[in-house]
């Protein structure tokens, strides 16, 4: 749950770089959620969790891109390959494979590696 967290205080930085384990974490979260309202909302019949669930789709849309946009600078892409996705049937394909891939080892244009820069989890909200 600190990973889904820690995505939401980021709400709009694109800048540095996001671990797997920081995108896949924000992922099952928001699925979870999203899921849960939806399915709720269809099993009870109620438009206003229905309407909810759009609402939070929309509220995590930046977060989503932004934490999309940290995990391909972690492994040395441009954030612009998150429209990879727009590529018809091999897009989502292509863009799953990059974000499973390591991170780049040492540091890139776009920051320290993540995975060695201590316990990330724990300085959240530390300055």
């Amino acid at each position: 749950m600190n990973w889904y967290l820690k995505v939401l205080k980021q709400y709009a930085d694109f800048s540095g770089r996001a671990r797997r384990k920081e995108y896949w974490m924000f992922t099952l979260f928001n699925v979870i959620f999203l899921y849960g309202l939806l399915l709720t909302g269809a099993a009870l019949d109620s438009t206003v969790l229905m309407i909810l669930g759009g609402i939070y789709l929309f509220g995590v849309l930046i977060p989503s891109l932004a934490v999309g946009v940290r995990r391909m600078h972690d492994i040395g892409k441009s954030g612009w390959y998150i429209l990879v996705n727009f590529i018809p049937l091999i897009g989502g394909i292509w863009f799953f494979i990059l974000n499973i891939t390591d991170s780049e080892a040492g540091p890139n244009k776009w920051g320290e590696n993540p995975k060695t820069g201590g316990d990330e989890i724990n300085s959240i909200g530390v300055e």
